[in-house]
């Protein structure tokens, strides 16, 4: 039997990952993110998001992961592809960008994914404006990694796999 504990996402779905066969994770890129490298590289960097996609395809590969990547500025936009990726994904990783603060929705949508989630943000959100300081997906995932930059990515890829490759023992 699979309980949620906390309102967190059970891992019924990575479990059903088959031996042999990689686990699918979509990695959700948020608003403005479209713009990395470019827009206050002082906070974000340089590295621009067609690299940090690039990156997690290859550690992908690595960790035997199937990485989908999605960017969007758009709330709706995000949503739609949260619910498409329903019983299709085995986890979820997402940097909400600015509606880490505000989207009930897209909280609603991740919960709703029912499968191991870890937030990402390239700064840390708490050495930031007093705003950003709180996380609308905070108690909705399995964890959160920031203030790495592009390496905060490649840090929560490496947590899922782990989430993930747990899911799979508890479900043997």
């Amino acid at each position: 039997m699979v309980t949620r504990l906390r309102g967190l996402p059970s891992t019924r779905a990575a479990a059903t990952v088959r031996p042999g066969k990689p686990a699918t994770v979509l990695v959700v890129h948020g608003p403005n993110l479209n713009l990395l490298g470019e827009r206050e590289p002082e906070i974000y960097g340089r590295t621009r998001l067609v690299e940090i996609d690039r990156r997690l395809r290859e550690l992908g590969k690595e960790l035997a992961l199937e990485i989908e990547t999605f960017q969007s500025n758009s709330e709706g936009a995000i949503i739609d592809r949260l619910q498409q990726a329903r019983g299709r994904v085995h986890a979820l990783m997402i940097n909400p960008a600015g509606y880490t603060h505000t989207s009930v929705a897209i909280r609603d949508a991740v919960l709703a994914l029912d499968v191991p989630v870890v937030e990402v943000h390239l700064s840390n959100i708490y050495r930031r404006e007093r705003f950003r300081h709180r996380s609308i997906l905070a108690d909705a995932v399995h964890g959160r990694i920031m203030g790495f930059g592009p390496e905060s990515y490649m840090l929560g890829l490496r947590a899922i796999r782990s989430l993930v490759e747990a899911a799979r023992s508890a479900g043997a």
